[in-house]
């Protein structure tokens, strides 16, 4: 998977936060400081819901 976070937290020292994997079924998100701990997978209409509740 080809994983991202937002820019805002490149390049930073602290810069710990959630990373997100997208195709165009599902959003897989994880944590960046633990990349090899669990993931939350998402189904794209879930993810959009996640999003337009932030």
């Amino acid at each position: 998977m080809n994983w991202r976070k937002s820019s805002s937290s490149q390049g930073n020292t602290n810069s710990d936060c959630v990373e997100i994997a997208r195709t165009p079924e599902l959003t897989a998100v994880r944590d960046s400081k633990n990349p090899d701990g669990g993931l939350l997978t998402l189904p794209e209409p879930a993810w959009q819901a996640l999003r337009a509740s932030l």
